[in-house]
């Protein structure tokens, strides 16, 4: 009898693509050779699934098979005094900084979801607020445990002379199963953060406010009223912070706050209601700008929050935009960016602007490079939003920036291959009978 049952309800992030897998969901990491080998007995692809936040295509696989490795949840080995934890990939950041914050350890990057799985994080090498301080999270991991599909289990670590390590991190998840991560954890004297709110007027202020944070704080990133325009284009908040010296050592715990029911209708979000929002939002903003000391959740994780946010734009889900361009042209395609989508009159929520450093992940397809990023969620709107993005890949390829494949659903195949120029190293890492929707669209 299959272990691989047929579900609808693996979905992507942003609910544009729906499809139907055949998924199995292990509970110990001695099952994965026979899943593995059951999986692609008959020709199909295989995929890593973790807890489905990948805004777009990388973590599905219609027509092939998924395995959900959110049951393989456990730690390893947990050593506080070398900072040094080893756990199973299914296991989420969440459930890691509930073991390690009372010990007076943090994770050294996380994004802006604490419901992710290690083995995803790798996949995805993920960076976080403090970019510019310690890069992604592939510079971070020790070494970890892949399984190919021909049966073959791989110890790799920064060391690996084959290039395998280095096609891994930041892989998304295409060279085989990554069975366990062992990673390096920080110092933190407490569970508090010192953080700041900084109003800015315009794109000006937020670059002023980027170079003079960099050194003085661990974590800076900026909320962008993006349909704002004129002399107000890129005005928003800035926000930064570093880990307090004094407070608790308490860990956050347990499932998201309170869930969203119901997918919204879509006419709720329209220009009109993202306009009030954004307005009201930095009011609310400039009100409360000033220093205070809050918990690592609200600062890390405000979405968190609210469970499922993402049933907010609708059956007909969003897009995720997120794009990084060099700095020497920040400035200008960052204000280009912003003009297109204010005169397109499909803001944003979410829009979110940093600057990532220049420290370089060990990771092959790692998204981050030195230069600005800007994020954004868009309602989809069918070819409306269509076009809008097309015109933002357009801008992000005259700069020569990329696009994030963990947060988009539909990268043009050309503006991943010129954004990724070892994109041809890293397939010759891939494994034969791995595959995502991701990888075959790019016709890789």
């Amino acid at each position: 009898m299959s272990r691989f049952q047929e579900t609808d309800s693996i979905l992507s992030w942003g609910r544009v693509v729906r499809a139907s897998h055949m998924a199995a969901r292990p509970a110990w990491r001695d099952e994965l050779p026979g899943l593995l080998t059951e999986a692609t007995s008959d020709g199909r692809s295989v995929l890593a699934l973790g807890l489905g936040r990948s805004y777009g295509e990388t973590g599905l696989n219609p027509g092939g098979a998924v395995i959900d490795m959110t049951g393989l949840d456990r730690i390893i080995a947990f050593d506080p005094e070398s900072r040094i934890l080893r756990a199973e990939a299914g296991l989420s950041l969440g459930a890691i900084l509930e073991v390690i914050v009372p010990h007076g350890l943090f994770l050294p990057v996380t994004p802006g979801t604490r419901f992710v799985t290690l083995g995803g994080a790798v996949a995805n090498d993920v960076h976080g607020k403090n970019h510019h301080a310690h890069g992604t999270l592939g510079r971070w991991v020790r070494g970890l445990g892949l399984l190919r599909s021909d049966g073959t289990r791989h110890l790799l670590g920064p060391d690996d002379t084959t290039g395998l390590f280095a096609a891994t991190i930041g892989g998304l998840g295409l060279t085989g199963l990554i069975e366990w991560v062992e990673i390096e954890l920080i110092q933190i004297a407490s569970a508090m953060i010192d953080a700041e709110t900084v109003p800015f007027e315009g794109l000006d202020g937020f670059f002023e406010l980027a170079s003079e944070s960099s050194e003085a704080f661990d974590y800076t990133v900026s909320w962008i009223d993006c349909l704002a325009s004129g002399p107000s284009l890129g005005r928003g908040l800035f926000s930064r912070g570093r880990h307090s010296p004094a407070g608790p050592l308490r860990a956050a715990m347990g499932a998201p706050g309170p869930s969203m029911p119901i997918d919204l209708p879509g006419f709720v979000l329209n220009a009109a209601s993202i306009r009030a929002f954004n307005a009201l939002y930095l009011w609310n903003g400039r009100r409360r700008s000033g220093t205070s000391r809050m918990p690592y959740t609200p600062f890390f994780y405000p979405l968190d929050a609210i469970g499922n946010w993402n049933r907010m734009y609708g059956r007909r889900g969003m897009y995720q935009y997120q794009s990084v361009v060099p700095l020497a042209v920040a400035a200008d395609a960052t204000r280009a960016m912003l003009q297109a989508i204010a005169e397109a009159g499909q803001g944003s929520f979410l829009a979110v602007l940093k600057t990532f450093g220049d420290k370089a992940s060990p990771g092959l397809m790692s998204f981050p490079q030195p230069g600005t990023t800007l994020a954004l969620d868009f309602p989809n709107r069918g070819d409306e939003t269509l076009r809008l993005l097309a015109r933002l890949d357009s801008i992000v390829a005259e700069a020569g920036g990329r696009l994030y494949p963990a947060k988009d659903g539909r990268i043009p195949p050309a503006l991943f291959r010129s954004g990724y120029p070892d994109w041809e190293r890293f397939a010759a890492h891939v494994d034969p009978h791995v595959s995502s929707l991701f990888w075959r669209r790019m016709g890789a």
